[in-house]
């Protein structure tokens, strides 16, 4: 792949490492490694999204910061890790459709829309990266749903006991197992798909917007070093960055994405949140008689609880998971597609 940027009749190309396409990936050590890989990511990550669900479901407002403090105080570092083992469980198949998907889909649609649409290069894998996130994100939601399920409502059983994240309709669980059986007994199958709509409303273009402003990003940034380059270098045959910087473009791409991500979609992951964690408790964070809350009454509630300001707890420690998960995610899975090529030493960087 490389970028060229024009100016006084003189170009400076940005030599950048060949993209990795879906046939040219070993796919069982594309499978195999992504699952170790982002296992490792996930544990790295986790407490974060504690804090994230902890504070989606509280009544009042409560800083980040002292949250942490108080889980820690109370429960220790086990506090950071509630539900880990539910959740992990469901990384693995999540992951392998997830992965699967996407390249998939970006493949196909990026030789649609680049041979038989005529489009350009820039809008051809924007259009494609928009598609692969959409059709990625819907298929891994199968899986994701039930696992966010067991594994949210085992986060918040720790702010039950030290009231740090005091609110209605929570039960108590001793495991994911448990937690399982008491959702089916009480639901059925469906319980476990608790949101399950509004996580595909929520993931979904969370997932286009994030890998169609990652596209424009990265290749914005690096037309930026190539203008730096125009002017700078007097070097004809153009630039060829190191591992080093094209690991450093993507994740500060990455990161750009995830911010505008999480602002857009923050409100329904909270609906989302508290949805698949509360149950009807006849109080305000419950449905009336025990039943379960619709998506009306919980935003009446978060509205009634704090404004639309309620809709929006836990974005500092969302934006800081995405942005960190999506950095390493991205450097992680290039890395992966890399170890994973049927020819390794055509793609090294």
């Amino acid at each position: 792949m490389s970028l060229s940027t024009a100016e006084d009749d003189s170009a400076t190309e940005i030599h950048l490492p060949a993209d990795i396409d879906w046939e040219m990936l070993d796919k069982s050590k594309f499978f195999f490694l992504g699952a170790a890989l982002f296992s490792g990511v996930s544990g790295t990550l986790y407490p974060i999204v504690v804090l994230k669900t902890r504070q989606q479901v509280m009544l009042n407002d409560c800083p980040c910061f002292k949250m942490a403090a108080s889980i820690f105080r109370n429960e220790g570092w086990r506090g950071f890790y509630r539900g880990f083992g539910t959740s992990l469980m469901g990384t693995i198949p999540a992951r392998a459709l997830y992965m699967g998907a996407l390249e998939v889909t970006k493949s196909s649609v990026g030789n649609v829309a680049s041979r038989q649409l005529g489009l350009s290069e820039a809008s051809a894998s924007a259009i494609a990266n928009a598609a692969a996130g959409l059709s990625a994100s819907m298929a891994a939601q199968l899986v994701w749903t039930p696992i966010d399920v067991v594994s949210q409502r085992l986060m918040v059983q720790g702010g039950v006991s030290d009231g740090s994240s005091c609110t209605v309709g929570l039960k108590k669980y001793n495991g994911g197992i448990d937690a399982f059986r008491k959702i089916v007994r009480a639901d059925g199958v469906r319980g476990l798909y608790r949101g399950f709509g509004i996580s595909i409303l929520t993931y979904a273009p969370s997932n286009a917007v994030w890998w169609a402003s990652y596209s424009m990003a990265h290749r914005g940034i690096w037309g930026c070093i190539g203008c730096y380059f125009c002017k700078k270098s007097e070097n004809v045959n153009g630039y060829r960055p190191d591992g080093k910087s094209v690991m450093a473009v993507q994740a500060v791409s990455a990161a750009m994405a995830s911010g505008a991500s999480a602002l857009v979609t923050m409100p329904l992951d909270t609906i989302k949140t508290r949805l698949q964690v509360l149950d009807g408790g006849g109080g305000e964070g419950g449905g009336r008689g025990g039943r379960t809350p619709t998506v009306v009454q919980t935003v009446r509630n978060l509205v009634k609880e704090g404004g639309l300001g309620a809709c929006y707890r836990g974005l500092g420690p969302r934006w800081a998971s995405m942005s960190m998960s999506a950095t390493t995610m991205i450097t992680t899975y290039e890395f992966l597609k890399r170890l994973s090529t049927k020819n390794q030493g055509s793609f090294a960087l």
